[in-house]
């Protein structure tokens, strides 16, 4: 049986960029219940983006480098008679935005030897121009999902 459909909290703009995504990406940085240290490496990240990038808005960075690192499909495993089935299946919409920002945090996380902002305006702007760790990751994921096309069948 399906599971029910939650109520989705609703999500207000962030105070200086009025975004929705912006406010989303803070959620994806804080750790520990610190939300205004999230703001501040955010913030600090769309400053240097604007300052390096030579753009006006840094939020065009940021919704390019989201389109580059969301999948469009991934692999759910699927137990078939006794054996488990890489299963590829397209990726809804709301998890491809959310999968995009958790990669980008995640692989500016693994960086090492700079401050937090600056390691996300980096991988920000280098998933922008379609390189980086979370764009490899994203065509790892379109790999896994090629390679088991033989077993869509199974899809339910």
């Amino acid at each position: 049986m399906r599971r029910k459909i939650k109520n989705k909290k609703e999500i207000f703009p962030d105070s200086i960029y009025n975004s929705t995504k912006v406010t989303k990406l803070v959620n994806y940085v804080m750790r520990e219940g610190k939300k205004n240290t999230a703001r501040k490496i955010i913030f600090g990240a769309l400053e240097i983006i604007k300052e390096k990038g030579k753009t006006d808005s840094p939020l065009e960075v940021l919704d390019t480098a989201l389109k580059n690192t969301s999948p469009n499909m991934e692999v759910r495993s699927r137990r078939v008679g006794g054996a488990n089935y890489q299963i590829p299946r397209e990726v809804r919409p709301e998890r491809r935005s959310a999968l995009g920002m958790k990669w980008i945090v995640e692989a500016a996380r693994r960086r090492k030897g700079a401050p937090m902002h600056a390691k996300l305006a980096d991988e920000i702007m280098l998933a922008a121009k379609n390189e980086g760790e979370a764009v490899k990751k994203r065509e790892n994921t379109h790999k896994m999902a090629e390679a088991n096309k033989a077993f869509a069948h199974f899809a339910w």
